[in-house]
């Protein structure tokens, strides 16, 4: 892939990214001051859930219909959280949220099983797939932020009051129920359009990360917003730039990135409020220094380990393919060459990759065969697209195909006719 196709396709992951820095940093402040962190993964996770429900009454995923279904769960859950919500409860709020969410996720995992040809359009709602985010999602996330984003900004009074002390709220003459339900109905809204691309994990980053770094750094709520909103800004950007030098995963990237930007504005913020500003310099770096060397020597242990174990599993496998050959010796040697091409089914989907990779330069016909097999079995679109670009490489016009979406799309459906007709009957 050329760089000026690379650029293209993060394009929309970049814009989406900054749209959910901009809104979940703000809900971040808001969600940290109540004290409910995790009501973002339970509520990611009972949207999950609505999905999948609607999955198997016959609703098919990323619909109208799907989201709408996904949103009705999401909106009993805030009505639960709405009702929990209780200073004089002798059981704080954060164990009924983990309650939703546990309970959540292990119905979840029952579904799953009873989800037919479905786990992997399930795995994809609840892990995202940031880098194939399309534009038609960035313009529906982009206005349903910008729904939310004005009713907050329409009542900021009754939320803000309500988030820094509700029983002030309640002496005001605020509905203070009315209010919460409708700020985890507002949440839940978002969290339910963003899940579906950024996955439960990085959608919580976004959340989180942030509003933590703005809160350490100043009291005020203005100022946090536009730390928070700079220090995302300056953690993503940084992350997908890394994830295309390194041609890296996005999502990980990126929350790594966010790590190391907390890591550096914590350590910041601890030398500089010290009284001591020397002694706490040299105390982070030796922290610092410290924690590198453990992982440096654990990572050097595990490359050495794995080294090992890797250079058995390949011995064990030739072995074992020598005996198939073996056994085989009697058969054409059309069907030999088969075995010796053939998907290795123990690797993993980036080792197969490789291997159709090379099985395309050594032979285009026999190689197309193994990409059309690989591309059957719906790896994860990363690894998938490594082999789309190298058919692609070969073929006289792109072949069209779509790794968002199943082999068995019309659209695949196609490109594989196109991979046939000009690679594999020449």
């Amino acid at each position: 892939m050329n760089e000026a196709s690379l650029l293209q396709l993060m394009l929309p992951s970049f814009c989406l990214c900054l749209l959910m820095v901009g809104m979940l940093s703000y809900l971040g402040i808001h969600v940290i001051k109540r004290e409910i962190i995790f009501v973002d993964l339970a509520l990611a996770q009972i949207a999950a859930l609505g999905a999948l429900i609607g999955f198997l009454l016959g609703i098919p995923l990323y619909t109208q219909a799907s989201y709408g279904f996904s949103l009705a769960l999401t909106a009993m859950a805030a009505a639960v959280f709405t009702l929990s919500r209780s200073r004089r409860s002798p059981v704080p709020q954060e164990a009924i949220i983990g309650l939703v969410y546990a309970i959540a996720a292990a119905v979840a995992i029952l579904l799953i099983d009873k989800a037919p040809h479905g786990a992997e359009h399930i795995k994809d709602v609840l892990t995202g797939s940031i880098l194939w985010v399309k534009w038609r999602t960035v313009g529906t996330v982009a206005a349903v932020y910008a729904a939310v984003g004005l009713f907050h900004l329409i009542f900021h009074k009754p939320f803000l009051w309500i988030t820094r002390d509700p029983e002030e709220a309640e002496a005001r003459g605020v509905k203070v129920r009315l209010w919460d339900f409708l700020f985890y109905f507002s949440f839940g809204l978002v969290i339910t359009v963003s899940v579906g691309s950024a996955g439960v994990l990085m959608v919580f980053v976004f959340l989180v990360a942030p509003a933590v770094m703005a809160v350490m750094l100043t009291d005020r709520w203005l100022y946090q917003m536009a730390f928070g909103w700079a220090l995302g800004f300056v953690a993503t950007a940084g992350g997908l730039m890394l994830s295309y030098l390194g041609d890296l995963s996005s999502g990980p990237v990126v929350i790594g990135s966010y790590a190391v930007v907390l890591l550096i504005v914590g350590a910041i913020i601890h030398v500089v409020r010290a009284e001591e500003r020397a002694r706490a310099l040299r105390q982070t770096l030796t922290v610092g220094s410290a924690f590198a060397l453990c992982l440096a020597g654990l990572l050097l242990v595990g490359r050495v380990v794995g080294s090992h174990m890797r250079g058995r599993a390949r011995h064990e496998h030739a072995a074992a393919l020598a005996s198939s050959v073996h056994e085989r010796a009697g058969k054409a040697p059309a069907a030999a060459g088969e075995t010796t091409t053939g998907l290795d089914t123990a690797a993993d989907p980036g080792e197969q990759a490789d291997a159709v990779c090379r099985a395309l330069d050594r032979d285009p016909a026999a190689g197309a065969k193994l990409a059309l097999q690989y591309l059957k079995e719906n790896p994860p679109p990363y690894f998938a697209q490594q082999v789309v670009d190298k058919l692609d490489s070969l073929l006289p016009q792109p072949s069209g195909f779509d790794v968002a979406e199943s082999f068995s799309a019309a659209v695949n459906q196609k490109a594989a006719a196109r991979v046939r007709a000009n690679l594999m009957k020449r």
